[in-house]
């Protein structure tokens, strides 16, 4: 298990923070602009404490649940009783296609875990006529080196593949976090120097009269943040919604070259500075989506890269952070490991996992979940490696412990409802107490 603690640390080292932030999208844009108010504490512990009990409660049953599953449920019960609070016409609820998206990553990759590792051990078993390497692991003695070489290298896989998607949801929470207690130090990515900030100001520019060409030579807007705030809300487009992007985007031009670098950003304008950007980002990526306007190619090359360079600016991961999830991550796969290894191995067919089974499951499961992180799509790890197991025993014709499937298909199943009532629950409570 060090050995797997250690690649779960280089994984969450090397991971691009994009699931992170796919994660986060799922939350009303208001709660997000407002992290450090008492709402956005309120988010945050009902985030945590959610996911924290639930966790917590598979993990002491020995039951392989799913963080990812848990973190979205707690995102959504967030998401749903803010808009219930407020009213229907007083702040976005939950991104549903978003939401849709990620839930399509979480469903069907336990799927493709099952028939994937099926049909790989079916086609080894053609390929690799070597008894041993489908024959039940004899006690006490190690297998033979080549195998052993095998397993090391698709647990390996397995362990850092696991580190870059799973770590990451820790790290979206830490930066919520951070941009909320000391917005000066966190809410802009400091490490971008004066001559990227130069660039950043001249693809501002080119974003902007990109943007007027859309505007339908449309009156100035009275509130321009207002409006890309309604329209990132409503997701409706209104012939306010391009001349106010375009002129937010005058704004954070002259923010930004004002001060320099985003570095010397004022600390009072600092909250300001990000939010705009932000917004300014949420509103390309709604627009590129629904391709509402319709931009034109070479149009859309230059908004793409203004909304990189805001990406770059306000969604980045301090390396400490990723230190930080990584030996947590790391050491809790060291500490934490028997009892869902033990269902995984033992529970879950009627016989003993074969190292060919093994073997098949791991490597599905590290190629199923690297996929996803390229995408920037949350796998659970734990789902997609159990139904890779469950699915070699099927075809081996080993059989499968019913009652321990049962009760994976019911962690499964309550996951997601559980945790959206803990954290709507859980953030009723809070914005009542702060």
């Amino acid at each position: 298990m060090v050995w797997s603690g250690a690649w779960n640390f280089l994984g969450v080292l090397v991971s691009s923070g994009a699931v992170a932030f796919g994660i986060l999208q799922l939350l009303p844009v208001e709660l997000i602009l407002q992290v450090g108010s008492s709402a956005g504490f309120a988010m945050v512990f009902a985030l945590l404490i959610a996911a924290i009990i639930w966790n917590l409660a598979t993990w002491y049953f020995g039951l392989p649940s799913s963080s990812s599953h848990t973190l979205i449920g707690s995102i959504i019960g967030v998401g749903l009783m803010n808009q219930l609070m407020r009213g229907p016409n007083g702040t976005s609820g939950v991104d549903w296609s978003q939401a849709a998206g990620v839930g399509k990553s979480l469903l069907f990759s336990p799927v493709v875990g099952f028939i994937a590792s099926a049909l790989l051990l079916l086609a080894l078993k053609a390929v690799v006529r070597v008894p041993a390497l489908y024959k039940e692991p004899k006690q006490n003695r190690p297998p033979p080196f080549w195998i052993r070489a095998l397993l090391i290298l698709t647990c390996t896989g397995v362990s850092f593949a696991h580190g870059s998607n799973d770590g990451q949801k820790g790290m979206g929470l830490i930066m919520l976090i951070l941009i909320g207690t000391v917005p000066t130090a966190y809410a802009l990515n400091k490490a971008v120097n004066p001559a990227e900030t130069q660039t950043f100001v001249a693809i501002a520019h080119d974003a902007s009269s990109v943007f007027a060409k859309y505007a339908n030579n449309a009156p100035p807007s009275g509130n321009a943040r207002d409006d890309v705030q309604a329209y990132v809300r409503t997701r409706q487009l209104s012939t306010a919604s391009v001349p106010a992007l375009k002129q937010l985007t005058d704004t954070i031009a002259n923010q930004v070259k004002g001060s320099g670098s985003l570095a010397q950003v004022p600390q009072n304008d600092v909250d300001n500075v990000r939010n705009n950007m932000y917004l300014a980002s949420e509103a390309i990526r709604l627009m590129e989506k629904s391709n509402q306007p319709a931009f034109a190619p070479a149009d859309k090359a230059v908004i793409d890269n203004y909304k990189k360079q805001l990406d770059h600016a306000t969604k980045f991961i301090p390396t400490w952070v990723k230190v930080a999830v990584a030996i947590a991550l790391g050491l809790g796969t060291m500490v934490g490991w028997k009892r869902i290894v033990v269902t995984v191995g033992e529970k879950i067919g009627k016989q003993h996992l074969t190292y060919g089974q093994g073997a098949s499951a791991e490597l599905v499961a590290m190629l199923t979940i690297g996929a996803a992180d390229a995408y920037g799509l949350p796998v659970s790890t734990t789902h997609v490696l159990s139904s890779g197991v469950a699915g070699t025993m099927a075809a081996n014709g080993s059989g499968l412990q019913w009652s321990t499937v049962r009760s994976l298909i019911l962690a499964w199943v309550l996951t997601l409802p559980v945790s959206i009532a803990l954290a709507a629950v859980l953030y009723w409570v809070f914005r009542h107490l702060f």
